[in-house]
C-alpha cells in the first residue's frame, strides 16, 4: 500500500508541476508574443486570466470526472490527466499567438482535471478510516508542493533561444519554451511508470457500492465543514495572488528576470516542503489543528504585506519564507479536519475541497491580476489584510470555544 501511495504522490506532484511551472515565464513570453509596447495593464490582464482559466476549468470539469471514476475506476483517470498535462505543455511550448496560450491553457486544465479528484478517491481506497486524514495530509502536501515548485522549475530552466538543425529542418525553440517541454518530457516519464505500476484501486465490488451510496447530506455535516471549505478557498486565494503578481511585481518593482523569480520559488516551496511534513507533525503535539490554521494566516498575510517593503533578495527570501511557513500549517491541517467531518463521503467531500481549491486559484489570480493593473503595491495590501483578518477572526472564535477542535 505505501509503494502504491507513494507512486500516487510523485504522479499527482509531477502534474501539478504544470500548473505553475508558466507563472515565472509568461510575463516575459506574453511580452513577447505581443507587439511592442504593449500597455504594462494589458500584460498583467493576459497574464492572470491565462493563470485562471487554468483553475477555472478544473473547477467546471472535476466533478465530472469524480463521478467517471465511480464508473470506471481510478486508474483510467489519472493516466488521463497525465497524459493530458504533458500534451498541453508540448503546446503551449510551442504556441505563437496570446489566443494559441489561452485555448492550450484550458485545454491543460480540463484534462488535468482528471487528475485530482482520481487520486483522492485513490488515496481514500487504500487508508482505512483511522488512516484516512493522515493520507490525505499527504494527498494536500504533494499538490501544494507541485503548485510551489512548478514556478521555480519554470524560471530556472528558462534558457536563450535553441536553433536545431535536421536535414532541411531548422528548428528554433524560443528562450522562455523549454520549461513546457521539459516539463512534459517528465510527464511523459511518469506516465510511463504509473502505466507500468500503478494498479486499480476500485474493485468491482466497492464500484457497487459507491454506485448505489445514499446522496451526501449537507445538513447532517453541518455549517463547520462549509467553514473549513471556505478557509481552505481563502487560503488558496491568497496563495494563488501572490504567485501571479509576484512573477510581475518582481519584474517592474524589483529587476528580477525569470531565474531570479524562480529561486524566490524555490525557496518558498522549500520551506513548505519542510514545515508541512515535519513541523506539522511536531507541532500537533502541542498545538490543535484549527489553531495552526488560524496561526497561518496571519504568518502567510504578514508575509504578503511585508513583501511590499522588501527590496534586497535577501529580505524577500525571508518575507516569502515567512508566507510559505504560514501555508504550510494551513494546507494539511485544514485537509485532516475536513476529511475527519467527511464520514463515509471522503472521497465526494475532498472532491469538493478540491473545486474549493480551484475557486480560490481562480479568484486569487484573476483579482489579482485586475488590482495590480489599477495600482501596483494594491493587490499585497489586500490580500495581507484578509488574510491575517481571517487569521485573527479565527483566533476569536477559537478563544470563545476554548480553541477546541470539535467545532470544527
Amino acid at each position: 500500500m505505501i509503494k502504491r501511495l507513494f507512486l500516487l504522490l510523485v504522479c499527482l506532484f509531477v502534474v501539478m508541476i504544470g500548473f505553475g511551472v508558466s507563472l515565472p515565464v509568461l510575463p516575459f513570453y506574453a511580452k513577447h508574443l505581443h507587439a511592442a509596447g504593449i500597455p504594462r495593464e494589458t500584460i498583467a490582464i493576459h497574464i492572470t486570466l491565462l493563470t485562471s482559466i487554468y483553475a477555472l476549468a478544473q473547477f467546471i470539469t472535476a466533478p465530472f470526472w469524480g463521478q467517471l471514476s465511480d464508473r470506471i475506476g481510478r486508474r483510467p483517470l489519472i493516466l488521463i490527466g497525465i497524459a493530458g498535462s504533458a500534451i498541453a505543455q508540448l503546446l503551449f511550448g510551442f504556441a505563437s499567438s496570446m489566443t494559441m496560450l489561452y485555448v492550450v491553457r484550458a485545454f491543460g486544465g480540463v484534462l488535468s482535471s482528471a487528475m485530482l479528484p482520481a487520486a483522492t478517491a485513490y488515496v481514500s481506497d487504500l487508508t482505512s478510516e483511522r488512516d484516512r486524514a493522515k493520507g490525505m495530509a499527504w494527498l494536500g502536501t504533494a499538490v501544494s508542493l507541485g503548485v510551489i515548485v512548478g514556478p521555480a522549475f519554470g524560471g530556472l530552466t528558462t534558457r536563450e533561444d535553441l536553433h536545431f538543425t535536421l536535414g532541411l529542418f531548422d528548428l528554433k525553440v524560443e528562450n522562455y519554451a523549454p520549461p513546457f517541454f521539459l516539463a512534459a518530457v517528465l510527464m511523459f516519464l511518469t506516465l510511463l511508470v504509473a502505466f507500468r505500476w500503478l494498479p486499480e484501486s476500485l474493485s468491482s465490488k466497492s464500484a457497487t457500492v459507491l454506485a448505489h451510496q445514499p446522496a451526501l447530506n449537507w445538513k447532517k455535516l453541518g455549517k463547520p465543514l462549509l467553514l473549513l471549505l471556505g478557509l481552505t478557498t481563502i487560503a488558496q486565494f491568497g496563495l494563488m495572488l501572490f504567485e501571479v503578481v509576484f512573477a510581475l511585481y518582481a519584474q517592474e518593482k524589483l529587476g528580477y528576470g525569470p531565474v531570479q523569480t524562480g529561486i524566490v520559488f524555490m525557496i518558498c516551496g522549500s520551506v513548505m516542503a519542510v514545515f508541512q511534513v515535519i513541523a506539522v507533525s511536531y507541532l500537533s503535539r502541542y498545538i490543535s489543528a484549527i489553531i495552526q490554521v488560524a496561526l497561518g494566516f496571519a504568518l502567510m498575510g504578514s508575509g504578503i504585506f511585508l513583501l511590499l517593503m522588501a527590496r534586497s533578495l535577501p529580505i524577500v527570501l525571508g518575507v516569502v519564507g515567512i508566507l510559505a511557513f504560514g501555508m504550510a500549517l494551513i494546507t494539511p491541517n485544514l485537509t485532516a479536519l475536513i476529511s475527519k467531518r467527511s464520514g463515509q463521503h471522503t472521497g465526494t467531500v475532498l472532491g469538493i475541497q478540491n473545486a474549493a481549491n480551484s475557486l480560490g486559484q481562480v479568484g486569487g489570480a484573476t483579482l489579482g491580476g485586475v488590482l495590480y493593473a489599477w495600482q501596483v503595491n494594491v493587490p499585497y495590501g489586500f490580500a495581507g489584510v484578509l488574510l491575517v483578518g481571517t487569521g485573527l477572526v479565527l483566533g476569536w472564535r477559537l478563544k470563545t470555544r476554548h480553541g477546541s477542535d470539535s467545532a470544527y
